[in-house]
């Protein structure tokens, strides 16, 4: 489902196209034999070359389109980044989560509302230099549990310090934001995350927002509906949004870190409740994803 094409929202910010498409159902394209960009992630078949070959995009018909047929490489890739996460309830890995749903969401509306080339075929990659090189933003979900190595935190380092960037998201209160603190520390021993406050660029990039907001699970923001509750109230301490950034040598942003919020759910579920779209994916977790896309680009 798709509640965006009769938005106005969607058609303010400076680099926005004027026309929306038509609903996502109706966008699919056969790109037959045309030229696709390189994929450069994970090759022992976790996930496939194409999402839309995995778990929900095998039964949901996402929009693809075709690149450059002269440079198919010179686009913008979605990239998320697979590491030693732990596990949802004892199901699947937490790095997976949202998976592909959020990715090929973002993706098409990043292709559909502004002027960057966006590759329609995310990439999931490992922390492997020769992975991580292609792709100068990569995603990290759901790090409250994660596990790394000295080798794999020496390896985020060099590429955060060689230009990379990487979005980290949806990790909830004390507990989590512990368990990350730990591996941030084991890749910046001598840095520490600062907050951004609202005033900060990144929150008006393209769009201009008026809070630093926090984004809930769709299932939580039902139940917390008409008490207004928008945290993850079994986890202590996720009661306010943080929006944290690691600086490089040149005072670069290489790291956004959104903590006690979950962007990424707001790109997953725009389909699956009208108002939870108009509250959260339409508002705040397309437009913030858009700016930080924007601001890092340009930065």
């Amino acid at each position: 489902m798709n509640f965006a094409a009769s938005s106005p929202f969607f058609r303010r910010g400076a680099l926005l196209m004027l026309a929306l498409a038509a609903p996502l159902f109706l966008l699919s394209q056969d790109s037959g034999n045309a030229v696709k960009p390189t994929w450069f992630g994970i090759d022992d078949g976790e996930v496939p070359n194409d999402p839309r070959d995995w778990g929900r995009g095998q039964h949901y018909d996402f929009p693809t389109w075709e690149v450059s047929q002269e440079l198919p490489n010179d686009v913008f890739t979605f990239a998320r980044l697979r590491y030693n996460s732990g596990t949802w309830m004892g199901q699947r890995s937490k790095w997976l989560i949202d998976y592909p749903d959020s990715d090929l969401n973002f993706s098409y509306r990043l292709q559909q509302l502004t002027s960057l080339e966006i590759n329609p075929f995310a990439a999931v990659v490992d922390i492997d230099p020769e992975q991580m090189r292609h792709y100068p933003f990569i995603y990290m979900i759901e790090p409250g549990d994660i596990w790394i190595t000295d080798e794999q935190a020496a390896i985020i380092r060099d590429y955060l310090l060689n230009g990379g960037f990487i979005m980290v998201d949806d990790f909830w209160g004390i507990y989590e934001w512990n368990g990350f603190y730990r591996a941030l520390k084991q890749i910046f021993p001598d840095r520490e995350p600062i907050d951004l406050e609202l005033d900060h660029p990144i929150f008006h990039a393209v769009f201009d927002l008026d809070l630093k907001p926090q984004i809930p699970a769709v299932g939580m923001a039902l139940m917390g509906k008409e008490q207004g509750i928008t945290y993850e109230w079994n986890k202590p301490g996720s009661e306010t949004p943080h929006y944290r950034a690691v600086y490089d040598d040149n005072g670069r942003i290489c790291m956004i870190i959104c903590w006690n919020t979950d962007l990424g759910d707001g790109w997953e579920e725009e389909g699956t409740d009208p108002w939870f779209f108009k509250e959260f994916s339409e508002k705040y977790a397309y437009p913030l994803g858009i700016n930080i896309i924007f601001y890092v680009m340009t930065h």
